[in-house]
This record gives structure tokens, C-alpha cells and sequence, in this order.
């Protein structure tokens, strides 16, 4: 566990810039007072190298090495609230653990988080994160993600933060009734938050496009 002043920080991610961040956020229209109270509440600075933990309450995205990145703030809040639009969520699947920060904020949301990621050594990093955060709540595991995690299926929720050029049939499959899939869809140049509800216990799904968005791609194959 870490103990209190890592978790609360000093100076540039201390208690004031996080309140300036969840001010923020509300500005830009996040309502959901769960979602604004966990993101106030979650050490994002741990999640970065320390050379970056000043910035780590900005809302922007910022490297993790390779070639990933921790997701802007606002992102992070948009694509949570809208997951949980449809009432309290059991179980998520997150796709793309990268820092461990969206399963941390959904861990606290939601009953049970299970997360896929496909570079190792990101895994790890995670993994001793959600230990020191006394997070009992969350399975990762190393996989490409573009197949979910089948034999943990189905998901009221799956959570996507990387962009395939379409939705994957796997993730869709993987849907509980009326489970619910937020995902960026699209190439480097143009991405679209997408919302894919699946319709009872069918197999039709009817799906929204919300805004543009800007995501690394989700790439195959694992990286050790």
C-alpha cells in the first residue's frame, strides 16, 4: 500500500489541482457525480513517470512509453459515464489496461473489472499499481485485446482505449442482454466514440456515434 502523501501528492498534484481538474471536467459537461468524485479522489500522478507527475492533472493525455498513452481526463469521465448510463455494472471489460488508470477509476464504480493488455511490460506496471492501491476487484490478464476475454464472459459493460478500424464481432459476442460497448472506431486520421447497445437477448445491437475522438490504434499480436 502507499502510504498517504504518495496517494495525495504535493505541489502540482496536490488536493487544490485535482479540485481544478474536477471543476473542469464539469465545465465541459460531466455530470455524473460518482464518476467526478472517483477521478477527484484517484491519484492519477502514480500513473506516470515521475518526470511527468506534474502534469498528471492536466486534462490531457500524456506517454507512458511505448508508444501509449494515459488518456486525457476528460475522456477518461466521458467514456465512464457513459458506461454507466444504463444503471449500476457488475462486470466490465476494459480493452487496453496501458497505466491501470480507466480500470482504477472503474474499480471503484463497479463491482468487478477485468482487463486485457497486450504489452507486457505496461502489465506489470499496472498490476503492482492496483496491489499498492488495495484494488481486489480488478483481473488482468496479457492478451491481444481485439478478442476480448472470452472465458471471462459475458459483460454488462465493455470499455475500450484504443481504436479499431471497425468493431470487433469478439466484443460484441461478449455482451451480456442489453450489455453496453464504448469504443473509439476508426483510423489515425479520424475516430468516432461509438456506443453499442445490445438490444435484450438478441443478437441486434443499435449503436450511436457520440463525438470525435483521438485514440491510439488497437493493434494484435502481444509485446513482450
Amino acid at each position: 500500500m502507499m502510504n498517504s502523501m504518495e496517494l495525495a501528492g504535493v505541489g502540482m498534484t496536490s488536493q487544490r489541482t485535482r479540485e481544478r481538474l474536477i471543476n473542469r471536467l464539469t465545465d465541459q459537461g460531466i455530470t455524473h457525480q460518482g464518476v467526478l468524485d472517483v477521478i477527484r479522489m484517484t491519484p492519477r500522478h502514480i500513473f506516470l513517470d515521475e518526470a511527468l507527475a506534474h502534469k498528471a492533472y492536466e486534462d490531457t493525455a500524456l506517454p507512458i512509453g511505448y508508444s501509449q498513452t494515459l488518456s486525457q481526463p476528460y475522456i477518461v469521465a466521458r467514456m465512464t459515464e457513459i458506461l454507466l448510463s444504463l444503471g449500476p455494472l457488475d462486470k466490465v471489460l476494459e480493452i487496453g489496461t496501458g497505466s491501470g488508470y480507466q480500470a482504477t477509476i472503474l474499480a471503484q464504480l463497479v463491482t468487478q473489472v477485468h482487463t486485457v493488455e497486450r504489452i507486457e511490460p505496461l502489465l506489470l506496471k499496472a498490476k503492482q499499481r492496483f496491489r499498492k492501491l488495495g484494488l481486489n476487484n480488478i483481473q488482468a490478464n496479457l492478451s491481444d485485446g481485439s478478442f476480448g476475454w472470452k472465458k471471462q464472459a459475458p459483460y454488462n459493460g465493455i470499455i475500450a482505449t484504443a481504436a479499431p478500424q471497425s468493431i470487433p464481432e469478439s466484443l460484441l459476442h461478449q455482451l451480456a442482454p442489453n450489455g453496453i460497448l464504448v469504443i473509439p472506431v476508426g483510423n489515425g486520421n479520424e475516430q468516432t466514440l461509438s456506443v453499442v447497445k445490445r438490444i435484450a437477448n438478441t443478437d441486434e445491437f443499435d449503436q450511436t456515434i457520440i463525438e470525435k475522438v483521438k485514440f491510439v490504434p488497437l493493434l494484435s499480436g502481444l509485446a513482450r
